[in-house]
């Protein structure tokens, strides 16, 4: 039997059908697809040990610095964009941000209406680079940021390059060097938008003061302030923000006022070597001050040409040509902002408008700039040639005409504004300089020139100081001699005498209504001038003198106005008041302070060609010596002494003052008439022969009957 139904239907060899193999129902083997081979890259084995341990953590620690950095910077952007943007919204106008000032300004002229003097903060007017000098625009961003057109307000090469180098100098990362951009310089001019408030600030200088304060923060609050300002205002407006808040000494805020300060000229006038001088300024306003040091604000503006130089502003040609002719200052900086005159006018008017003043104002003063010249010019003559060399001893000189309207004024050897003036603030012994008002006060008591009184010894008992005994400064006594010959001489005895006769207390009334305010001693030494004044004093109470025996009130101030207004706010605060002594006494006393000069102490200041009235003074133990006087059209005053009272060197009234003022008189009268003093002719006025002579007491005038031995008794004791 076949088998196969089991196998199915086969061929020779065992092979089936075709047909068979079609419809089989054994299923066929599936074909093999062919796969892609992938590669798989091995895992780097895990090193293990100590060094697999620190590259985990290493790798953890960079992962989390830096998801800390990008986010850390991404909120620092946020913020700071914020903060920009808040800052752009208080930004005001520009036309709002030009005048910084927190005070006003104080313009003097002299008495020609020419400008000599500065106080206060002064503003010259708005500038922009459009009507500035193209010189000083250069100059100044060729010194203070040369990339300032190029970047957006800050510049982190420049902070890192002053951090550099204020580290490799010993300082502080942010001392000294600020790398700071014109725009950083103008957040901090600003102050950041903090505006000063009275109630929160004690004074104006500590809030300047704060607003100029390095620190990390606030370096930190300049940039997003610095950002704000670059997207408010063009690079124009941001520059003439600082050329017009910008402080340049000397009391000068902006090109413009500094310009006119410095060198009397508009910033639009600007040449290259003025406009280094002050591009020199912004770094070190006060140190660089021409008026403080010419020759070394002149050394930093070649600094300065130099980098104009460099950033191609000026050919080498220029700049060497600019540091070869120097900028020098105008006749009015030159003269150093008027000195002692321009601080002593600054106390004359109300300070509302003097100096705590808002407002910008003029004042018209009675200065005159060649009679000050005069007085510096004879005082350097002296002190050079005549002085002790190296001496350090000071003085002082006044110059006024008979209404006290004061023309000069120098109070001390040193030159410059702010400085201790001798004039009107030391107090000093006037020595025998007071005389003249005990002569005075006899005069106008009916007392004569040429009336006799006793120079010999002379003892008073002071109640509560016992026995008194003055004596000549020659330690001689010359008997009876005349008024005249008592003042001209400055004999002690009689002038002390002669107080005693017509009372201490009508001398002092005398003294005080010419102008001595001071307290005047109440013992018989008044007479000496132990009493206290000041060069100002003296010399007001001489003019009334010479005036004909009226008080003045020295004075320097004519007028004050506010700036743009035409009608003054204040006038006249001095000159001519009421009268002392009688015309008729002021004439003799003339001519006896006349003879002082022509035969006696005070020779040295006698003039050529015109008469001189005058006195010496000298105090106890040297410590002061005077000489004021006056010819027929002006009074001044001297004074020399050392600050701290040391004695001086053989020096007298009648030596080195008496020669200070001859050579500042010279000066002063040079191109003057001379005209006579108003004194009495002593030939015309002699007393007549009948007419007996010896001393009168006060009120005891010719033809009145005589109070007796017993009143003169106690006039002469001391009895008031």
């Amino acid at each position: 039997m076949s088998n196969s139904g089991n196998r199915g239907r086969r061929g020779q060899g065992g092979r089936r059908l075709v047909a068979d193999r079609r419809n089989s129902t054994t299923p066929a083997k599936p074909a093999q697809t062919r796969r892609r081979k992938t590669t798989r890259r091995k895992a780097p084995a895990r090193r293990r040990g100590i060094l697999g341990f620190f590259g985990r953590v290493l790798r953890f620690v960079l992962r989390l610095i830096f998801g800390f950095l990008w986010r850390g910077t991404l909120a620092v952007l946020l913020i700071l964009g914020v903060a920009t943007a808040y800052m752009y919204t208080t930004l005001p106008p520009l036309g709002e941000v030009i005048d910084g000032r927190q005070r006003g300004s104080v313009t003097m002229l002299d008495r020609d209406g020419n400008v000599f003097a500065w106080r206060g903060e002064q503003f010259g007017g708005m500038g922009d680079p459009t009507s500035i000098s193209p010189h000083l625009v250069n100059a100044v961003v060729a010194t203070e940021d040369r990339r300032f057109y190029r970047h957006w307000g800050i510049s982190p090469r420049g902070i890192a390059s002053a951090i550099r180098i204020n580290l490799s100098e010993g300082r502080g990362p942010l001392e000294g060097h600020g790398g700071s951009t014109i725009t950083q310089q103008v957040a901090k001019l600003m102050c950041l938008g903090v505006q000063y408030d009275a109630a929160e600030w004690e004074s104006e200088a500590e809030y300047e003061a704060d607003c100029r304060r390095s620190s990390l923060w606030r370096k930190i609050a300049e940039i997003p302030f610095s950002l704000a300002m670059e997207l408010r205002y063009t690079k124009d407006e941001i520059l003439t923000i600082y050329l017009n808040r910008a402080y340049l000494g000397a009391g000068a805020y902006g090109v413009e006022a500094a310009m006119q300060r410095y060198f009397g000229r508009s910033a639009a006038e600007a040449n290259p070597q003025q406009s280094a001088m002050l591009a020199g300024l912004l770094t070190a306003p006060s140190r660089f001050a021409p008026t403080t040091n010419l020759q070394r604000s002149q050394d930093r503006a070649a600094v300065v040409l130099g980098l104009m130089a460099a950033e191609g502003y000026l050919t080498e040609a220029e700049a060497e040509a600019a540091r070869n002719d120097p900028a020098v200052l105008s006749d009015a900086a030159e003269a150093r902002a008027g000195g002692y005159f321009a601080d002593w006018i600054m106390t004359q008017g109300p300070d509302f408008l003097t100096t705590d003043t808002t407002e910008d104002v003029i004042v018209r003063t009675t200065f005159d700039p060649r009679m000050q010249e005069a007085a510096e010019a004879a005082l350097a003559e002296v002190f050079a040639n005549q002085a002790s060399e190296g001496s350090d001893a000071e003085a002082a000189i006044v110059v006024m005409s008979a209404d006290g309207s004061v023309r000069a004024m120098v109070g001390g050897r040193e030159s410059g504004t702010g400085l201790f003036n001798r004039a009107t603030m030391a107090m000093r012994q006037t020595g025998s300089a007071f005389k003249p008002f005990v002569y005075a006060t006899a005069l106008d008591l009916g007392w004569r020139f040429d009336d006799m009184i006793m120079d010999e010894p002379l003892t008073i008992n002071v109640p509560g100081s016992g026995p008194y005994s003055p004596v000549n400064y020659d330690r001689r006594f010359r008997g009876e001699v005349t008024l005249t010959a008592a003042l001209q001489h400055s004999l002690n005895i009689p002038a002390v005498r002669l107080s005693e006769a017509v009372g201490r207390d009508l001398v002092r009334t005398v003294a005080s209504q010419f102008g001595i305010e001071s307290d005047l001693a109440a013992g018989p030494a008044l007479a000496l001038g132990v009493s206290e004044s000041t060069l100002i004093e003296m010399t007001g109470a001489y003019a009334g003198i010479l005036n004909g025996g009226s008080a003045v009130t020295p004075y320097g101030l004519i007028d004050l106005r506010l700036l743009g207004d035409s009608e003054p706010m204040i006038g006249q605060g001095g000159g001519i008041r009421e009268r002392v002594i009688s015309e008729a006494a002021a004439r003799q006393l003339t001519y006896m302070m006349a003879q002082v000069v022509a035969n006696g102490t005070g020779r040295r200041a006698a003039l050529e060609d015109r008469p001189v009235a005058g006195k010496t003074g000298t105090t106890s133990a040297l410590r002061d010596a005077w000489f004021v006087g006056f010819t027929a059209d002006y009074v001044a005053g001297v004074w020399i002494g050392y600050d701290d009272n040391r004695s001086l060197s053989g020096i007298t009234g009648g030596g080195l003052p008496a020669e200070i003022w001859r050579q500042t008189m010279e000066r002063v009268h040079d191109g003057l008439p001379p005209r006579p003093l108003p004194m009495i002719d002593p030939v015309a006025e002699a007393r007549p022969p009948e007419e007996p002579q010896g001393i009168r007491l006060p009120g005891n005038e010719p033809g009145e009957p005589d109070q007796g031995l017993g009143g003169f008794l106690r006039q002469l004791l001391g009895g008031n």
